[in-house]
Protein backbone atom coordinates (compact mmCIF):
# COMPACT_ATOMS: atom_id res chain seq x y z
CA UNK A 1 0.00 0.00 0.00
CA UNK A 2 1.29 3.65 -0.92
CA UNK A 3 2.34 5.04 2.76
CA UNK A 4 0.12 8.18 1.60
CA UNK A 5 -2.68 5.40 1.19
CA UNK A 6 -5.82 6.89 3.79
CA UNK A 7 -8.69 4.85 5.29
CA UNK A 8 -12.07 5.57 3.66
CA UNK A 9 -9.96 7.21 0.78
CA UNK A 10 -10.28 6.08 -2.70
CA UNK A 11 -6.91 4.36 -3.74
CA UNK A 12 -4.41 6.37 -3.86
CA UNK A 13 -2.29 6.09 -7.70
CA UNK A 14 0.17 8.70 -7.03
CA UNK A 15 0.99 11.42 -4.11
CA UNK A 16 3.59 13.77 -3.37
CA UNK A 17 3.56 16.84 -1.46
CA UNK A 18 2.18 18.88 -4.25
CA UNK A 19 -0.56 16.74 -5.92
CA UNK A 20 -2.95 13.68 -5.57
CA UNK A 21 -3.96 10.92 -8.14
CA UNK A 22 -6.79 9.09 -7.14
CA UNK A 23 -9.03 6.30 -8.99
CA UNK A 24 -12.34 7.33 -7.90
CA UNK A 25 -15.14 4.77 -7.72
CA UNK A 26 -18.28 4.85 -9.45
CA UNK A 27 -21.09 6.24 -7.43
CA UNK A 28 -19.15 8.59 -5.46
CA UNK A 29 -19.54 12.33 -6.16
CA UNK A 30 -16.99 14.82 -6.57
CA UNK A 31 -17.39 17.38 -4.99
CA UNK A 32 -20.68 18.32 -2.68
CA UNK A 33 -24.71 17.98 -3.86
CA UNK A 34 -27.36 19.60 -2.44
CA UNK A 35 -28.23 18.71 1.16
CA UNK A 36 -26.80 16.70 4.08
CA UNK A 37 -27.29 13.35 1.87
CA UNK A 38 -25.17 14.22 -0.54
CA UNK A 39 -21.99 15.57 1.19
CA UNK A 40 -19.74 12.97 1.04
CA UNK A 41 -17.90 12.96 -1.63
CA UNK A 42 -14.31 12.48 -3.03
CA UNK A 43 -13.54 16.64 -2.03
CA UNK A 44 -14.25 15.72 1.16
CA UNK A 45 -12.74 12.35 2.05
CA UNK A 46 -9.61 13.77 0.45
CA UNK A 47 -9.43 16.74 2.34
CA UNK A 48 -10.01 14.74 5.97
CA UNK A 49 -7.27 12.28 4.99
CA UNK A 50 -4.69 14.58 3.66
CA UNK A 51 -5.65 18.15 4.84
CA UNK A 52 -5.65 21.02 1.98
CA UNK A 53 -6.36 18.80 -0.86
CA UNK A 54 -8.18 20.48 -3.70
CA UNK A 55 -10.39 19.98 -6.44
CA UNK A 56 -9.01 20.83 -10.16
CA UNK A 57 -11.64 18.79 -12.27
CA UNK A 58 -14.46 16.66 -11.97
CA UNK A 59 -15.63 13.14 -12.78
CA UNK A 60 -19.20 12.70 -12.99
CA UNK A 61 -20.41 10.58 -9.66
CA UNK A 62 -21.46 7.24 -11.59
CA UNK A 63 -18.14 7.85 -14.17
CA UNK A 64 -14.98 6.35 -12.46
CA UNK A 65 -11.40 6.38 -12.93
CA UNK A 66 -7.92 8.65 -12.41
CA UNK A 67 -8.75 11.70 -10.95
CA UNK A 68 -6.05 14.28 -9.61
CA UNK A 69 -6.01 17.24 -6.84
CA UNK A 70 -3.54 19.80 -5.92
CA UNK A 71 -2.40 20.10 -2.53
CA UNK A 72 -1.42 23.49 -2.12
CA UNK A 73 -2.92 26.79 -3.51
CA UNK A 74 0.33 27.19 -6.04
CA UNK A 75 0.01 23.24 -6.99
CA UNK A 76 -3.84 23.78 -7.21
CA UNK A 77 -3.56 26.77 -9.34
CA UNK A 78 -1.05 25.32 -12.09
CA UNK A 79 -3.19 22.06 -12.50
CA UNK A 80 -6.53 24.30 -12.98
CA UNK A 81 -4.21 26.59 -15.77
CA UNK A 82 -3.16 23.47 -17.57
CA UNK A 83 -7.15 22.17 -17.66
CA UNK A 84 -7.99 25.19 -18.87
CA UNK A 85 -5.50 25.46 -21.60
CA UNK A 86 -6.11 22.18 -22.46
CA UNK A 87 -2.29 20.97 -22.03
CA UNK A 88 -4.11 17.96 -19.90
CA UNK A 89 -4.65 14.52 -22.16
CA UNK A 90 -8.02 12.84 -21.15
CA UNK A 91 -8.59 9.24 -22.31
CA UNK A 92 -12.03 7.29 -20.96
CA UNK A 93 -13.71 3.88 -22.11
CA UNK A 94 -17.00 3.15 -22.29
CA UNK A 95 -19.51 0.62 -23.69
CA UNK A 96 -22.13 2.12 -25.99
CA UNK A 97 -25.35 0.65 -27.03
CA UNK A 98 -25.74 -0.59 -30.47
CA UNK A 99 -22.85 -1.12 -33.17
CA UNK A 100 -20.81 1.61 -34.57
CA UNK A 101 -21.02 1.59 -38.66
CA UNK A 102 -17.17 3.40 -38.55
CA UNK A 103 -14.21 2.49 -36.66
CA UNK A 104 -13.19 6.32 -35.15
CA UNK A 105 -15.04 9.79 -35.94
CA UNK A 106 -14.88 12.94 -34.24
CA UNK A 107 -17.84 14.37 -32.23
CA UNK A 108 -18.22 18.48 -32.81
CA UNK A 109 -21.91 19.39 -30.98
CA UNK A 110 -21.63 22.71 -28.95
CA UNK A 111 -23.34 22.07 -25.29
CA UNK A 112 -25.35 23.71 -22.81
CA UNK A 113 -27.25 23.66 -19.42
CA UNK A 114 -30.58 22.17 -19.90
CA UNK A 115 -32.45 25.19 -17.38
CA UNK A 116 -35.40 23.25 -18.03
CA UNK A 117 -34.17 20.02 -16.68
CA UNK A 118 -31.10 20.24 -14.43
CA UNK A 119 -28.40 18.51 -14.32
CA UNK A 120 -29.30 17.54 -17.64
CA UNK A 121 -26.87 19.19 -20.70
CA UNK A 122 -28.34 19.79 -24.16
CA UNK A 123 -26.55 20.25 -27.46
CA UNK A 124 -27.48 23.76 -28.93
CA UNK A 125 -25.43 24.69 -32.24
CA UNK A 126 -26.05 28.62 -31.47
CA UNK A 127 -26.17 28.75 -27.24
CA UNK A 128 -23.80 25.93 -26.82
CA UNK A 129 -19.88 26.00 -25.21
CA UNK A 130 -17.96 24.48 -28.26
CA UNK A 131 -17.05 20.64 -27.48
CA UNK A 132 -15.23 17.92 -29.37
CA UNK A 133 -14.97 14.13 -28.50
CA UNK A 134 -12.70 11.33 -30.47
CA UNK A 135 -13.64 8.09 -30.67
CA UNK A 136 -12.02 5.08 -31.63
CA UNK A 137 -13.99 1.65 -31.87
CA UNK A 138 -11.85 -1.06 -29.72
CA UNK A 139 -14.55 -3.73 -30.05
CA UNK A 140 -17.94 -4.72 -31.04
CA UNK A 141 -20.28 -7.15 -29.52
CA UNK A 142 -23.62 -8.59 -30.44
CA UNK A 143 -25.61 -5.58 -29.25
CA UNK A 144 -22.83 -2.95 -27.82
CA UNK A 145 -19.84 -1.70 -28.63
CA UNK A 146 -16.35 -0.53 -26.48
CA UNK A 147 -15.18 2.32 -27.23
CA UNK A 148 -11.93 4.91 -26.33
CA UNK A 149 -12.73 8.40 -25.92
CA UNK A 150 -10.77 11.05 -26.10
CA UNK A 151 -12.39 14.40 -25.30
CA UNK A 152 -10.69 17.52 -26.57
CA UNK A 153 -12.34 20.06 -24.06
CA UNK A 154 -13.79 19.35 -20.89
CA UNK A 155 -17.80 19.79 -20.36
CA UNK A 156 -20.16 18.53 -18.14
CA UNK A 157 -21.42 15.48 -19.26
CA UNK A 158 -19.84 15.99 -22.65
CA UNK A 159 -19.27 11.90 -23.22
CA UNK A 160 -22.79 10.89 -22.35
CA UNK A 161 -24.13 13.84 -24.25
CA UNK A 162 -21.80 13.31 -27.54
CA UNK A 163 -22.53 9.54 -27.76
CA UNK A 164 -26.10 10.00 -27.15
CA UNK A 165 -25.65 12.56 -30.06
CA UNK A 166 -24.60 10.00 -32.54
CA UNK A 167 -27.16 7.47 -31.03
CA UNK A 168 -25.21 4.93 -29.20
CA UNK A 169 -25.84 5.91 -25.54
CA UNK A 170 -23.04 4.64 -23.04
CA UNK A 171 -25.23 1.71 -21.37
CA UNK A 172 -26.48 2.60 -17.68
CA UNK A 173 -26.27 6.06 -18.11
CA UNK A 174 -29.25 7.00 -15.72
CA UNK A 175 -29.85 10.59 -17.64
CA UNK A 176 -29.74 9.76 -21.30
CA UNK A 177 -29.62 6.27 -21.95
CA UNK A 178 -33.47 4.63 -22.90
CA UNK A 179 -34.67 2.59 -20.15
CA UNK A 180 -33.50 -0.62 -22.03
CA UNK A 181 -29.63 0.55 -22.47
CA UNK A 182 -30.28 1.92 -18.77
CA UNK A 183 -31.01 -1.41 -17.03
CA UNK A 184 -28.62 -2.91 -19.50
CA UNK A 185 -25.36 -2.52 -16.99
CA UNK A 186 -25.37 -2.18 -13.51
CA UNK A 187 -23.22 1.24 -13.27
CA UNK A 188 -22.46 3.86 -15.99
CA UNK A 189 -19.64 1.80 -17.87
CA UNK A 190 -17.73 4.93 -18.32
CA UNK A 191 -14.11 5.04 -16.69
CA UNK A 192 -11.35 7.52 -17.13
CA UNK A 193 -8.16 5.26 -18.10
CA UNK A 194 -5.39 7.77 -18.68
CA UNK A 195 -4.88 11.20 -17.53
CA UNK A 196 -1.50 13.19 -18.56
CA UNK A 197 -0.39 16.52 -17.28
CA UNK A 198 3.21 18.27 -16.28
CA UNK A 199 3.53 18.53 -12.33
CA UNK A 200 3.41 21.54 -11.09
CA UNK A 201 6.59 22.32 -9.48
CA UNK A 202 9.29 21.02 -12.56
CA UNK A 203 7.02 20.66 -15.47
CA UNK A 204 7.96 16.72 -15.42
CA UNK A 205 4.84 15.09 -17.91
CA UNK A 206 3.04 12.52 -15.92
CA UNK A 207 1.40 9.55 -17.07
CA UNK A 208 -1.68 8.09 -14.68
CA UNK A 209 -3.46 5.11 -15.53
CA UNK A 210 -5.70 2.74 -14.50
CA UNK A 211 -7.24 -0.64 -15.47
CA UNK A 212 -10.86 -0.57 -16.80
CA UNK A 213 -12.90 -2.29 -13.87
CA UNK A 214 -15.72 -3.48 -16.80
Amino acid sequence: MNNDQRQDCPPVIFADNRMIVFEKPSGLLSVPGIGPEKADCLAARADAAFPGARIVHRLDRDTSGVIVMGRDADSHRELSRQFQDREVSKTYEAVVGGLMAIDTGLIDAPIRKDMDNPPRQLIDDVHGRPSQTNWIVLERQADRTRVRLHPLTGRSHQLRLHLLSIGHPILGDDLYAPPELRSAAPRLLLHSTVLCLKHPTNGQEMVFESNCPF
